[in-house]
């Protein structure tokens, strides 16, 4: 069988562990290889602040704390991404307005947008599905117009760009996930990119259970005490040092899954020209990050019929999201603005297949042999 994913090992990442446990004898949140992490994706994202949390959900409620969100106030977003998404901000009181996507990168309608906003309205949240950059300059605009804050979703999009500035790095905040499933991972984890300077003090205070204890370790204040809401969100060092292995050659691992995707593509191409499925979409101001490969079906049956078929030869193909706006959580909690066009009906298309780190060639060969396959069969 030929699984859907496989998260990345590094030998380097054992050897970190180990070093935690038995050198630095430090495994709680905050230690050498946190410090590790945070410069350097600091470093390479060109953020003001990188904090580590436990996982992109909580990266998410950091963030709907930061921004003050409360009941009755609305954000933006589509409903074609995860529930974390859209539960961050439910858990503040938050009434989600969800809009439509755009077909080619099944990302949110920048165009849609505008017409979702109202006096309620707190923030916009930018999904870049599939590590695929939404159209940030327009939701910068829009943002700036309306004077509502910019919450990126950007768990799948670590390494990704949008022109010149990596995914994360663009609005006023920043999620990631290093979940299991992702390009690069820590098992569960996440990191908040904190780009908007207003906010760099309270996110550190949030995320030390509303405690100004960073302060302190710091040497800026004598003691340390309760002085804001805030949780738990530091992941132990454990996490860290494994995910460090990984950002030490994060390039490297790039461009693996990148091989793989590019492989994909013109292995399946020829069954895009003669119309039989479509191919992902990448806009030229966007640089992706090969977070995942999805094909397009004709329609919810016949993704169906290949799914069945590629897992009958032993191939872990899934589909992926089903929108939220349906979902029973989705109408009590939200509400589709305008018409859903495309959400719905490509969300029903859309198949994934296996793509992670070091991936086995002949495997790949085998999985496009077998969607050929299946479109010549039926």
């Amino acid at each position: 069988m030929i699984n859907f994913n496989e998260p990345i090992y590094i030998n380097k990442g054992l050897n970190y562990i180990s070093d935690a446990i038995f050198i630095n004898k430090r495994l709680n949140g905050d230690g050498v290889f946190t410090g590790k992490c945070k410069k350097w994706m600091e470093s390479k994202f060109s953020s003001n602040e990188v904090l580590l949390t436990t996982s992109c959900t909580h990266a998410l409620e950091m963030g709907a704390i930061l921004c003050d969100i409360k009941a009755g106030d609305e954000v933006i977003m589509p409903s074609y991404t995860f529930v974390s998404t859209a539960n961050a901000f439910v858990l503040h009181g938050a009434r989600i307005k969800f809009v439509d996507i755009r077909p080619d990168t099944m990302n949110i309608d920048e165009k849609l947008i505008e017409n979702a906003i109202t006096e309620k309205t707190k923030a916009i949240i930018p999904v870049h599905y599939a590590g695929v950059a939404c159209e940030m300059d327009t939701i910068q605009e829009i943002a700036k117009k309306y004077k509502l804050l910019v919450i990126e979703d950007a768990a799948q999009g670590v390494m990704g760009r949008y022109q010149d500035k990596y995914l994360g790095s663009i609005g006023d905040i920043g999620c990631y996930s290093f979940h299991e499933t992702k390009n690069y991972t820590m098992g569960e984890g996440g990191a908040i990119l904190v780009n908007n300077l207003n906010f760099k003090e309270r996110a550190e205070i949030i995320r030390e259970k509303g405690t100004n204890r960073t302060q302190f370790f710091k040497g800026e204040i004598d003691k340390y005490s309760w002085v804001d809401k805030g949780s738990s969100y530091l992941p132990s060092e454990m996490n860290a040092a494994y995910l460090y292995a990984q950002l030490e050659i994060a390039e490297e691992i790039k461009e693996n899954r990148l091989a793989t995707w590019d492989f994909y593509y013109q292995g399946l191409k020829i069954l895009e020209e003669n119309g039989f499925i479509e191919l992902p979409f990448i806009p030229e101001n966007c640089t992706h990050n090969a977070h995942m490969f999805y094909v397009k079906a004709k329609d919810l049956d016949e993704r169906g019929n290949l799914i069945h078929y590629l897992k009958s030869n032993g191939i872990g193909a899934v589909f992926h999201y089903v929108p939220l706006h349906s979902s029973i959580a989705g109408l009590k909690y939200g509400e589709f603005i305008g018409e859903d066009h495309y959400t719905t009906k490509e969300s029903e298309r859309l198949v994934r297949l296996p793509l992670y780190y070091g991936i086995n060639k002949q495997d790949v060969e085998y999985i496009v042999k077998k969607v050929c396959d299946f479109y010549i069969r039926h």
